[in-house]
């Protein structure tokens, strides 16, 4: 066993060091492929013209290749993985495809009970349909062109395998699938795609996890939003889905704060994807918005609904959202001044609702990108409603980069927040601290 966990931490620690290597795999016939926005991606990423009645229902599998696979006597390691597309429903109540990926360990289930489910949440992947967590499983740095994607989720994805649970991530609305845009941060759209995921694991044909496995949820950035926002609405959207434990890590819980630590940051592209998204959902918005960007804004967000995270770092590192406003004024503060606007960001608000089960929110103390005050105010949020929670800060000196100061807790707590997990998945009790925390954040 000792042998084993240093040859997966190896993997694991590879996948996080590649550097410009793109793994290019099989050469694909272009029946094997369609363009997505510029970009040439496998065919099945694209949705059927109609889906299927109850959310959760697979709509077609195919064989996922792990990039980062070592052979062992008991089968590959981290596992075998299967690609999945699935039915949701977005915000609007309408039907949508969501892709995403499955996971069976190869690695015996080590806690107590039958093997569960974790379903994995991705932090911000971008808005190009190449930037899918799926697709990172199998090419974790993808050199295409002009654009650049890094599936650094895998990380947290085999060390959730190596305790032997398994694992579906979702790729969310939009993004891979090729029919409509990737709702960047839209809470409703986020959350029924995590739960519909584990509905969906639950139904694949040699799926080791059952209707009776315990089901934990695994988020950090935007995949803590995404988990606190399916906490939140397991109740009434997905009561089928019991949630042993949810583990919620620096979320955009109050975008309104978001949109300020965002802007003029590394990842101030975000800004765009985020206006792309909600355009989408809510077309009302689309005369504000014209009245508002300047032509640089316009062409801003065009170019960034193709980009991954790594091309916005490039392009749009540091970018003031002033450049592309009619006014000069910020979009903060023109979000401030616009009903409108600021009613569709209060739609977003994540804890007005108590959530299912226990949850763990962890937020960095110096963490101005996704600023620790909001993330903080959800755990207080939540412990004034009842909920069982632990909340972790995560104490680490600041340094002059906001996407340093967000990143780095994700590094530093992942063991503990994995253990917490696994302690959930295993059926022992958290304990609450919330007797310990001030109403006020």
């Amino acid at each position: 066993m000792p042998a084993r966990r240093r040859i997966l931490a190896t993997a694991v620690a590879a996948a996080a060091c590649l550097g410009a290597q793109a793994f290019s795999g099989p050469t694909a016939t272009a029946a094997d492929t369609v363009v997505s926005r510029g970009v040439t991606i496998p065919v099945f990423y694209n949705p059927p013209a109609t889906l299927p009645a109850a959310n959760g229902t697979l709509i077609r599998t195919e064989p996922l290749p792990l990039a980062l696979s070592l052979p062992s006597i008991e089968g590959p390691l981290p596992g075998r993985a299967t690609r999945l597309m699935y039915k949701s429903t977005d915000a609007n109540g309408q039907p949508v495809a969501v892709t995403g990926a499955y996971i069976e360990p190869t690695a015996a289930w080590k806690g107590g009970g039958s093997r569960p489910l974790v379903v994995v949440a991705p932090g911000t992947m971008g808005q190009g349909d190449q930037c899918a967590a799926s697709l990172g499983l199998e090419h974790p740095v993808t050199l295409n062109g002009e654009t650049m994607s890094v599936g650094y989720e895998d990380v947290s994805i085999y060390r959730l395998l190596l305790s032997g649970a398994a694992v579906v991530v979702t790729d969310y609305v939009g993004l891979g699938a090729t029919d409509r845009l990737h709702t960047y941060v839209n809470r409703v759209d986020e959350a029924h795609a995590v739960l519909d995921a584990a509905r969906a694991a639950r139904s694949l044909s040699g799926a080791s996890v059952t209707s009776g496995s315990r089901v934990g949820l695994y988020g950090y950035s935007q995949g803590g939003g995404a988990t606190a926002a399916a906490a939140e609405l397991q109740s009434t959207y997905a009561p089928d889905v019991d949630l042993a434990g949810s583990y919620v890590g620096a979320p955009p819980a109050d975008l309104t704060e978001v949109v300020k630590g965002i802007d003029g940051s590394e990842l101030a592209g975000a800004l765009g994807w985020s206006l792309n998204g909600f355009l989408q959902s809510d077309p009302s918005l689309q005369p504000i918005a014209d009245a508002h960007l300047n032509a640089a804004g316009k062409a801003a967000l065009a170019d960034l609904s193709t980009m991954c995270v790594g091309d916005a770092l490039l392009g749009y590192g540091y970018a003031r959202s002033s450049k592309w406003t009619t006014d000069g004024k910020s979009l903060g503060d023109i979000i401030a001044t616009t009903p409108a606007l600021q009613a569709a960001l209060d739609k977003q608000y994540i804890g007005a609702l108590k959530p299912t089960g226990p949850v763990r929110v962890a937020t960095g103390t110096s963490d101005n990108l996704v600023p620790h005050g909001q993330a903080r105010h959800l755990a207080v949020d939540w412990c004034g409603k009842g909920a069982d929670v632990t909340y972790k800060a995560v104490v680490l000196p600041g340094v002059g980069s906001a996407l340093l100061n967000h990143f780095a807790p994700l590094l530093t707590d992942q063991g503990d927040a994995v253990r917490w997990l696994t302690d959930r998945l295993s059926g022992r009790s958290a304990t609450s601290n919330c007797w310990s925390m001030p109403l006020q954040p």
